[in-house]
């Protein structure tokens, strides 16, 4: 079938990062079938994301709740997709109820993962190799290909700006670029195991305002107490050039504003992610987490670990109750990379 004739539909991930990774699977469909469609049915937490890739024509809003089946809602959604003469489905997730929305709308392949119980919904089954597919983004890559056939190396995530929203955010945010910005992410959802203790976020933030440098906190709304305990930790004489935007911004103002910094420190989450994809220079801090499963896919970033022996873990919470993986990853392995943004 030429590329005119494909019509993709993707079941995209909940998470932010992972929605910004499967990006490297839409580029890889749009050069291999230049005129096919590509839609990419997400739920609200990640679907604004796909609005800033320029590989997708539509994102449909999947609006059942996490963990929920909601069978009567997913045949209805069915329904109105199969209208639209969707060829191929490929669904990123591996859960069960993910495979649903494409098996009810009779797409006729549907390509996945071998998750729970879904060998009747899923007919283009896939085997997941771990050694073969070590990175998340090898896995979202590996369905966009026949199976077995040779991995292309996975072109990185690239998100738009708009730069219009951009000058209305700062307006509404009273922002200004007339220093240097360093933004901080010290949130993961994910759970504590993930996050650099937030004196050691304020010890960066005072080098950096120090060099002359003004520093933006980003989060979401969960994120707000960890993004004030990282202001309240600053000296005194600098939190004046400190802003908290955490629980301030929509997802994709966010993105817009996190484009405006010279440099990024972030814990491994979906904030990392986007500044990755927007080409910003992000250096990111793991622990219970590796850079060998979820790298920022970016030339200009920097990882960081202890590479403790306990590490990584992949816990939520540090199971033995130290999170020495992260409190001795100190802010002076930061300086260098914090001192050369202040002068570029």
């Amino acid at each position: 079938m030429t590329s005119a004739g494909k019509r993709f539909l993707i079941v995209g991930p909940s998470w932010v990062g992972d929605m910004i990774m499967s990006q490297s699977l839409y580029r890889l469909l749009r050069q291999r079938y230049p005129e096919a469609g590509i839609d990419v049915l997400a739920p609200g937490a990640s679907m604004p994301l796909v609005a800033r890739m320029a590989e997708v024509d539509r994102g449909i809003l999947m609006k059942s709740g996490h963990g929920e089946l909601q069978i009567s809602y997913r045949l209805g959604l069915a329904r109105h997709l199969s209208e639209t003469g969707y060829t191929d489905a490929i669904v990123l997730p591996n859960s069960l109820k993910s495979a649903l929305i494409p098996f009810f709308a009779n797409i006729p392949v549907r390509t996945g993962f071998r998750g729970e119980y879904r060998y009747l919904l899923i007919n283009d089954m896939r085997m997941l190799n771990a050694a073969r597919l070590p990175r998340m983004v090898d896995r979202f890559v590996a369905l966009g290909v026949r199976a077995g056939a040779e991995m292309p190396e996975p072109e990185p995530p690239r998100l738009t700006v708009d730069t219009a929203n951009q000058r209305e955010a700062c307006d509404r945010l009273a922002l200004s670029t007339d220093r240097p910005v360093l933004g901080l992410c010290p949130g993961a959802e994910f759970g504590d195991a993930k996050r650099w203790p937030t004196g050691h976020f304020a010890a960066v933030a005072d080098r950096a305002i120090e060099a002359g440098m003004q520093v933006w906190i980003f989060g979401g709304p969960g994120d707000i107490s960890v993004a004030d305990s990282v202001l309240n930790q600053l000296r005194a004489e600098h939190r004046s050039h400190c802003r908290s935007l955490a629980g301030q911004t929509s997802l994709i103002e966010a993105v817009d504003l996190l484009a405006l910094c010279r440099q990024v420190i972030s814990n491994d989450s979906g904030l990392m992610h986007m500044a990755a994809a927007l080409d910003v220079p992000v250096a990111v801090l793991y622990g219970s987490t590796s850079s060998a499963f979820t790298p920022p896919l970016s030339s200009k970033a920097t990882t960081l670990s202890m590479e403790l022996a306990c590490s990584p873990c992949f816990k939520r919470i540090c199971p033995l109750g130290h999170k020495n993986c992260l409190v001795q990853l100190l802010p002076d392995k930061l300086s260098s990379i914090v001192d050369r943004a202040a002068v570029s």
